[in-house]
């Protein structure tokens, strides 16, 4: 099984990392970054390094000299067609961290896949601090790639990141560019989060976890209610651990299906993965919880469909069975999340 990181910077404490280097392969020079299969300050399976847990990544954004990581196929063909994916964190962990949560960097040449994977400020998501960075990294990408040849953008992300991938996407910037959103344990169209969400225990969370209450036992402060449906259509694929459901577990139904006239949620297909993902949440828990998460390890997953929905766009829930919320996710459950997304029209 793959040994794990978390990310902890806010809070003084890093797990092993590893990292696996490789010399550049069909070497492109994408925004002045040399590309590299696996990829840079890339885990491997046997554990990653301490000291590369804060890099920040390997391009920066020119107007803030920010850094992030940008991901591409190192055999890109000028004028070829390509999907772009802006990946975010969920709150307190960092842009490597999501990269080997979501890792989309291993299937970057078989899906033509161009991944930018930013750090937030304070390890989160400031709306004064982020939101212009954000779309700084996209106007960039976008100049470097050529517009005309990014065929789809995805905005996908965990937890904190999914809640502002939801609250940035209403915007005029996002909202003129978006093909569909990824929505890593960070709400679901459509449903409010008690209906989808188990309470995490006193106790449990850290890196990745969901911001402080209003108030001390109050209600939890969300980047954006996911139980709005926002005006304009676009694909959606929800994605959780059987562990961070209600006991009602997930919902027959989606409003948000329902608005894109797809039809009822098909019988769920079986995700079987071998292989364990890159990360977890290491720190020793006061009150350890399925909810939260344990260990990364192998699993697999049901993948609910609603089939043939307006315009071609790919509406879908995918539930990690035995899993809570920091687990990384397995290959191919990954590259099956993947795949939907390049079904969508």
């Amino acid at each position: 099984m793959r040994r794990t990181l978390m990310v902890g910077l806010a809070m003084g404490w890093a797990a092993p990392l590893a990292l696996t280097m490789a010399a550049p392969a069909a070497a492109k020079d994408l925004m002045g970054v040399a590309c590299s299969t696996p990829a840079p300050v890339h885990c491997a399976d046997s554990g990653c390094v301490q000291a590369d847990l804060a890099n920040l990544g390997n391009a920066v954004e020119t107007k803030s000299g920010r850094k992030f990581f940008l991901d591409y196929p190192c055999d890109l063909k000028p004028g070829e067609k390509v999907t772009f994916i802006l990946s975010l964190h969920g709150g307190g962990s960092i842009g490597n961290w999501q990269r080997h949560y979501f890792p989309l960097i291993d299937l970057k040449e078989k899906y033509r896949l161009v991944i930018a994977t930013p750090s937030g400020t304070r390890n989160g998501w400031v709306a004064e601090a982020d939101d212009q960075y954000l779309r700084d990294i996209v106007t960039e990408v976008e100049d470097a790639v050529g517009k005309r040849n990014i065929k789809a953008f995805w905005l996908a992300g965990h937890s904190l990141g999914g809640q502002t991938s939801n609250r940035i996407l209403t915007t005029d910037f996002f909202r003129n560019r978006l093909t569909g959103w990824v929505s890593l344990s960070g709400g679901r169209l459509g449903s409010k989060r008690e209906e989808v969400r188990a309470p995490i225990p006193t106790g449990s969370g850290g890196p990745g976890g969901p911001p402080p209450p209003a108030t001390p036992g109050g209600p939890m402060r969300l980047a954006a209610d996911a139980s709005v449906l926002p005006d304009f259509p676009f694909s959606h694929i929800y994605e959780t651990g059987e562990h961070e459901l209600t006991a009602a577990g997930l919902p027959a139904d989606s409003k948000w299906a329902e608005k894109l006239e797809c039809q009822a949620q098909a019988r769920p297909t079986t995700v079987v993965d071998a292989k364990a993902g890159y990360v977890q949440d290491t720190r020793p828990q006061p009150n350890p919880s399925k909810v939260w998460g344990g260990p990364a390890r192998p699993g697999s997953a049901k993948i609910y469909a609603y089939p043939k929905c307006e315009g071609g766009r790919v509406v879908a829930d995918v539930v990690r069975l035995d899993k809570g919320h920091t687990e990384g996710l397995e290959p191919n459950v990954t590259e099956a999340i993947v795949k939907l997304m390049l079904a969508a029209k």
